[in-house]
């Protein structure tokens, strides 16, 4: 008993490690697009001077993720964040002068590839809160669980705007 106790116990531990890090890794990708947005927004600000809601708005989410003191928090953060950048894209679209700029083509393909390097993270986040969660519920690991008082990870969801389809009219 005391053997499957220890050996079950270190198997949560390190599963609740691949966890911290499994974050860390969508903290890191999150954070290069939090040090590219200002960049992003002073490029468009020169084209598009009367777009300033969108642009406030890109600025306050940027600013909330950077307060963001928790896993959740940041992801709540990080939701805002994408949206405002989605926004942003959008009111680019209307300058051709600025769609044809080198340095804003520059600085969203950088984006459109941290995009895709967090989407990565959040699924290998999410197999990885999946494997912790259940090794957490089953039985009998389940007991040294609650004994040990192993919390449920939370997952990277998207929220409800994104899971709707995008409305295109020509």
């Amino acid at each position: 008993m005391c053997i499957f106790t220890i050996a079950t116990y270190n198997k949560l531990v390190k599963l609740r490690s691949r966890v911290n890090d499994a974050w860390a890794q969508i903290d890191v990708q999150l954070k290069r697009r939090y040090d590219l947005v200002p960049n992003l927004v002073e490029t468009v600000k020169g084209y598009a001077k009367h777009e300033n809601e969108v642009l406030t708005q890109v600025t306050q989410a940027r600013a909330s993720v950077g307060s963001a003191k928790t896993p959740e928090d940041a992801i709540a953060a990080n939701k805002e964040l994408s949206g405002a950048l989605s926004r942003l894209l959008v009111v680019a679209e209307k300058y051709p002068e600025l769609k044809a700029n080198t340095n804003f083509m520059n600085l969203q393909n950088q984006l459109t590839e941290i995009e895709n390097k967090i989407a990565y993270a959040r699924q290998f986040y999410n197999d990885t809160v999946m494997n912790y969660n259940q090794k957490r519920e089953l039985f009998p690991s389940n007991i040294i669980a609650k004994i040990f008082k192993f919390k449920e990870a939370a997952y990277f969801q998207a929220d409800e705007a994104s899971r709707e389809a995008p409305k295109v009219s020509f």
